[in-house]
């Protein structure tokens, strides 16, 4: 990661400063973040075993699929359900995660909402499942301050979509969250 800060003219102290942007050089590019996590944390974050080029291929991948139609029981490329979509995304990127949302529960690290990270799966109850697994997504961005999060994933009605867990259904619903990478 690459933090670019400009050389402040006398003239140029008076006036407001404008916040930090924080730059990722990828391939021959470069991919403004808009995630501020680092500010939130006191120095103390753990990013040894994040991969930040890995999550953002990872989220390359999922957003390709926006507007696939939900099918249940489809695990893509051209339409998905919920766990066949995130299997799908992780598989391409070598990652067996589990067929099912609860499999997919099971199988991957729990994590605390406070480390929750763009890239890992979030879980939540379905009219289905009572009060068990019955849907997942993958988390884009935390809101450190709020605690919320948003979400891809296959909605049902819609297709693949990002959602925000404030949304009264998914507020309601949340379960719990995993670390795959």
């Amino acid at each position: 990661m690459l933090i670019f800060i400009s050389s402040l003219s006398t003239t140029d102290a008076k006036r407001k400063k404008k916040p930090v942007r924080k730059v990722q050089k990828t391939e021959e590019r470069y991919i403004e973040i808009d995630n501020f996590d680092f500010l939130y944390n006191g120095g103390e974050a753990e990013y040894n075993s994040y991969d930040a080029m890995a999550v953002n291929n990872l989220m390359d991948e999922a957003f390709s699929h926006i507007g696939a139609r939900y099918r249940s029981g489809s695990k893509g490329p051209y339409a998905f359900d919920c766990s066949g979509f995130t299997s799908y995304v992780y598989g391409q990127m070598n990652k067996q995660i589990g067929c099912s949302s609860r499999d997919q529960y099971a199988k991957n690290v729990p994590i605390k909402n406070s480390e929750m990270q763009r890239g890992d799966l979030v879980f939540f109850t379905s009219p289905s499942s009572g009060r068990g697994v019955g849907h997942v997504g993958i988390v884009v961005d935390v809101d450190p301050e709020t605690k919320t999060f948003t979400f891809i994933h296959a909605s049902s009605k819609e297709g693949v979509k990002v959602s925000n867990s404030t949304d009264g259904y998914y507020a309601r619903r949340y379960i719990g969250a995993r670390r795959v990478m």
